[in-house]
């Protein structure tokens, strides 16, 4: 019989406690053996050494053992009364520190996780409600479905309505999308669209008091930031950003070609010559993968390159990743 103690709950004598307590009561005494894998019989002293042969174990008549047991239960629940009673004491004052709503998670002061997509759509436009100055935004990756930008046009004419301005950073790869040309033609106000290669994760900046990011992938969670040392940060991100990127509307600024290569061919070459994978390349620069390798064929055709390696080399040599003069925005 195995001796590997026998994993225990929360009862005072498991089953196979209580099986082997049986079997002592049928046969009048057990090996010590074999209670080594329950030692609840022992420490419950429903078994005891039998005084004529230490080596076996005598069962306590029934009659004495369960009101035994009862009691021990009895003392183990009046125990975790009191530990429950102690909690309670301890937590009851702090159950209403650092929280705003029941529903979000709160984790700093001027930090909270909301959780849930119908959640996080409240608290951005309970706050879009109440900003009148400015909206920032970010979006990182390709298109914005049509019922997303439905869902935003509405919100953002009513900010606007109120004389506060708009400004949106995207990726390169949107400039030419015909449904956000069109979001951005039917606002009405102070509006301003950028673009960059690539961007950071999304943002949600209003009124430079309250920012907005994801907080995974799946964006069912999401943290709401009104830590001003923290908001201030982002907000500088975004200025740093806002001035390297290209206009797009309301005036779409082109975009120069450099010997023949374009603006987004530049970007899949620096990423190239970094090591990227074609699918890295595409994700980074919110494309699909048979776009970037679209664009990589024809960099290597404008380079004359027959291979991957070859291109690789080509385009160091090239000059076409030198640093640019900064241009007025």
């Amino acid at each position: 019989m195995t001796t590997a103690a026998h994993e225990h709950g929360t009862e005072v004598v498991c089953q196979a406690g209580l099986q082997l307590y049986v079997r002592a009561l049928h046969e009048g005494t057990v090996p010590e053996r074999d209670a080594a894998a329950v030692p609840c019989v022992t420490r419950s002293g429903i078994l005891q050494p039998d005084i004529e042969d230490v080596r076996r174990l005598r069962p306590l008549v029934a009659a004495i053992a369960l009101p035994r047991l009862l009691h021990r239960m009895e003392e183990d629940i009046s125990r975790r009364r009191r530990a429950e009673r102690r909690l309670t004491e301890v937590f009851e004052p702090l159950l209403t520190l650092g929280t705003r709503d029941d529903d979000n998670l709160s984790t700093a002061d001027g930090i909270t996780v909301l959780q849930g997509v119908d959640r996080i759509n409240d608290a951005i436009g309970r706050v879009t409600v109440e900003a009148s100055k400015e909206i920032l935004t970010i979006q990182p990756g390709g298109r914005r479905s049509p019922t997303a930008l439905a869902v935003a046009l509405p919100r953002e004419q009513r900010l606007l309505s109120r004389g506060a301005r708009m400004r949106t950073l995207y990726q390169h790869t949107t400039r030419h999308d015909p449904a956000v040309l069109a979001h951005f033609e039917r606002l009405q106000g102070d509006v301003e669209v950028r673009t960059l290669d690539e961007l950071p994760q999304r943002l949600l900046m209003l009124d430079r008091t309250v920012a907005f990011i994801p907080a995974n992938t799946e964006r069912t969670l999401a943290v709401e930031i009104r830590h001003r040392p923290l908001v201030t940060y982002l907000g500088t991100v975004f200025d740093r950003l806002w001035h390297l990127a290209t206009p797009m509307h309301p005036q779409a600024v082109r975009q120069p070609t450099l010997n023949g290569i374009t603006p987004r061919q530049r970007a899949i070459a620096a990423l190239l010559i970094e090591g990227h994978t074609d699918a890295d390349i595409a994700d980074r620069l919110g494309m699909n993968v048979r776009t970037a390798r679209v664009h990589i064929a024809k960099l290597a055709a404008t380079l004359g390159s027959e291979s991957r390696a070859q291109l690789g080399y080509l385009i160091g040599q090239s000059g076409i990743l030198d640093p640019e003069p900064d241009r007025a925005r």
